[in-house]
């Protein structure tokens, strides 16, 4: 808090750029997003979600309808809450609570940021360990906690090499994150389309599909069948509208997307987010099951405690440890340096390297115990549940109080040192959530969206009462002065910075990019191809299945020594661009 009190005082040039608005020459199209959120939602979170609805007893028809709808009002929750208040205040959720919610919100918000990001860093980290585990023919773990010495010792080493990587290598993993994405959407799909003829074999005696009918049918009395794993009657369609939707509260209601989307030229850019919603949280959600499904039936056991690593095995061969390993550790490790962030800002007199150190040590302790990543789901809808009223407080200072004659910045500019309303609001409302869900009136997937109504109406008006709907001439004019210094900043920055994108258009670079779109992922799906639609008998299909696994795994090696040469080509071409420009590279 201590440089955001001097911020007026201080030139703007020496503040961290964190503390600014991200300046406009720095935003992006369209396309950066299209990409991002296709990448940070499709991840090894997939393999357990789409167990998980298998497990909880949805049929076909709710899979199908319901996650379509759910998925859609997560991307319009993007679009229509969280990526306007972004472009307009163009900072991160953080830096918007450290200099508008003064010093308590701000400690206890990074709090519960740390426990949420360390559970879902555990459990990825777990998916991880159950594709180590099959290698060394390590039972499947079936019990919440550790049943076996040698898994554990697997799931504790996976974490001390991912809390090394968050402390020493992130953008390395940052890079090689961005080049998964369009592998993984292959992966998902191919390995559904795999084993689909098994599935059908042993409910009709054929390997063959006629049409769609034919897969629905198939899903539906073999995957999505409406009973749960207690044999009992699962959940219907408004639970699974839910539950696509809860997935991501603390990102889009929640506002911790903000960080992302501050950097969208355009607020419509929101709906980019469909790239995640639709192929992660939809046809991978789909395709996991599909895999789950088969795999539990081939192994004997509850689709409810089989491991990622099998699903991933049976459904890809080798090709599945790689999918699941890297799938876990690219989303382990952003969220551990998130929770290492998080962490330090509750205990900022401690170097974030040691605060690293200190979260990694609680994450290899939980990475072990196969409950947290089998409960990602819940995990996810009251982590939002948490979240979501610090949104709806910025969303009722961003929206609402303007719109009643009050300050969107009234704390700031009255100079107090604590936002009581919004610690008051917030207190309020996780009382009010999670005993909405003590008394078990609504599912608690929908608990998010009164308790976000009521932050509107809690901090509105306390922030009233409080000064919001004062006046502080004499702050205004600060303000007014620091905008216009931070503009004529950026301005500076504009004429340093501005450069236009050089592609690389060199032959040897076309060559590589083709090499890891043809090799790497179009065989790959041919392959995938063939055993579903040319697999007349159980012959064909093994025979059929044997070839995409043998070919599928040097496809993947191909494929990132290729696409990690292309993103290196192509990163050098900037460096020589901004180098003979003498611009300085622009910072996200």
């Amino acid at each position: 808090m201590t440089e955001v009190a001097d911020v007026y005082q201080k030139p703007v040039s020496e503040m961290d750029d964190e503390l600014l608005p991200v300046p406009e020459h720095r935003t992006h199209g369209a396309g950066h997003f299209l990409g991002l959120y296709g990448a940070e939602h499709v991840a090894a979170t997939e393999f357990v979600i789409g167990a998980a609805f298998v497990a909880m007893g949805a049929s076909i028809q709710d899979i199908l309808i319901g996650l379509l709808i759910g998925n859609t009002l997560a991307v319009m929750s993007f679009w229509l809450i969280t990526a306007p208040i972004a472009v307009k205040t163009r900072l991160s959720l953080y830096t918007y609570l450290e200099q508008n919610m003064g010093a308590l919100v701000p400690r206890f918000y990074n709090g519960a940021n740390v426990l949420i990001f360390v559970a879902i860093s555990a459990a990825m980290i777990t998916v991880s360990a159950t594709a180590v585990r099959a290698l060394f023919d390590i039972p499947p773990q079936v019990y919440p906690y550790p049943s076996n010495l040698y898994f554990a010792m697997i799931a504790a080493s996976a974490s001390v090499i991912a809390v090394a990587v968050a402390y020493y290598g992130f953008n390395v993993v940052a890079e090689f994150a961005t080049i998964c994405t369009p592998w993984l959407m292959v992966m998902f799909t191919a390995g559904g389309m795999v084993l689909i003829p098994a599935l059908n074999e042993t409910l009709t005696g054929y390997t063959t599909l006629a049409g769609f009918s034919d897969f629905v049918n198939l899903a539906g009395a073999t995957v999505f069948t409406g009973i749960n794993a207690a044999g009992e009657p699962g959940i219907g369609l408004i639970e699974v509208i839910g539950f696509a939707w809860a997935a991501n509260t603390f990102a889009h209601f929640g506002l911790v997307d903000m960080a992302l989307l501050r950097y969208a030229r355009k607020s419509i850019y929101g709906l980019c987010t469909a790239t995640g919603m639709m192929f992660g949280h939809y046809v991978a959600w789909i395709s996991a099951a599909l895999m789950g499904a088969a795999t539990a039936s081939i192994m004997k056991l509850s689709v409810a405690v089989v491991s990622p690593g099998d699903v991933a095995y049976y459904a890809l061969g080798a090709t599945g440890f790689v999918i699941v390993v890297i799938a876990g550790w690219t989303t382990a490790n952003p969220n551990l340096y998130r929770a290492g962030l998080a962490a330090q800002a509750v205990f900022p007199n401690i170097a974030r390297q040691k605060i690293t150190l200190a979260v990694g040590a609680v994450v290899v302790v939980g990475s072990c115990f196969p409950f947290i990543y089998r409960s990602i789901l819940p995990i996810l809808a009251y982590a939002g549940l948490v979240l979501v009223p610090i949104g709806g407080v910025v969303f009722a200072e961003q929206h609402i109080l303007p719109r009643l004659g009050m300050k969107s910045n009234w704390h700031r500019l009255k100079g107090a040192k604590d936002n009581m309303p919004a610690l008051i609001t917030w207190g309020i409302c996780l009382a009010f959530g999670f005993g909405l869900n003590f008394i078990n009136i609504i599912p608690f997937v929908y608990l998010f969206l009164p308790t976000w109504v009521l932050s509107l109406v809690c901090y509105t008006v306390l922030a009233k009462q409080a000064g919001a709907g004062e006046s502080y001439p004499e702050a205004e004019k600060r303000e007014a002065d620091f905008d216009r210094r931070v503009a004529e900043y950026h301005a500076e920055l504009a004429r340093r910075e501005s450069h236009v994108h050089v592609k690389d258009t060199s032959i040897l670079t076309k060559v590589i990019r083709a090499i890891w779109i043809v090799i790497g992922l179009l065989i790959p799906f041919v392959l995938a191809w063939r055993v579903l639609f040319n697999s007349p008998d159980l012959y064909a299909y093994y025979v059929n299945r044997e070839m995409f696994y043998d070919v599928t795994i040097w496809c993947t090696l191909i494929y990132f020594v290729f696409a990690w040469w292309d993103l290196q080509r192509g990163k050098a071409v900037q460096r020589r661009d901004v180098g003979n420009s003498g611009a300085a590279t622009p910072t996200q």
